[in-house]
């Protein structure tokens, strides 16, 4: 189990907890965004809507596993929400070419049939991010954790805006 000392410290979480959070996160994120989308596409076109929706679901997807999955120290880095998005690329295109091959051994496969093969590629998908982003996005590098380390630690920030970006 963390404790609070690992926290403060800045300790990642292990295999099992930051799964468990990514989950969590990523299935939070997930459910939201599809709401979302059906809400903007009763504005907009389905796939403008889709195509918003997944940028932004993104976005926050990346800082929630910076800040809380991943125990990443802060804030995403913009070379850590590129390698995410490619990652999130990655299991679209998994997911879009499992329903292909679908298309391609059944003639006429029913719904119930197309969410397994769905959701099934899905959950590879997603195994697989998982591990591309504790493995690379976030794997920590031991020379910049002695930095953090060392440096003091600021019990406030007066503007919320630099909580990201402060130096």
């Amino acid at each position: 189990m963390e404790t609070a000392e690992s926290r403060r410290q800045g300790t990642p979480p292990g295999a099992v907890n930051a799964f468990a959070r990514f989950v969590l996160c990523g299935g939070g994120v997930g459910l939201a965004s599809s709401f979302a989308v059906a809400g903007l596409a009763s504005w907009m076109p389905w796939a403008l809507a889709n195509a918003f929706v997944t940028v932004a679901s993104t976005l926050l997807a990346t800082e929630l596993h910076a800040r809380f999955t991943f125990g990443a120290g802060g804030c995403a880095t913009w070379r850590q929400h590129v390698q995410s998005a490619g990652s999130a690329a990655g299991a679209y295109a998994v997911t879009c070419v499992a329903m292909v091959v679908l298309q391609q051994l059944v003639a006429a496969p029913g719904a119930v049939l197309e969410q397994v093969v769905y959701l099934s590629a899905s959950a590879l998908a997603g195994i697989a991010r998982f591990a591309v982003l504790r493995l690379v996005v976030f794997a920590r590098n031991r020379s910049q954790d002695t930095v953090r380390a060392t440096r003091p630690v600021h019990a406030a920030v007066a503007d919320p805006a630099t909580l990201c970006h402060a130096a």
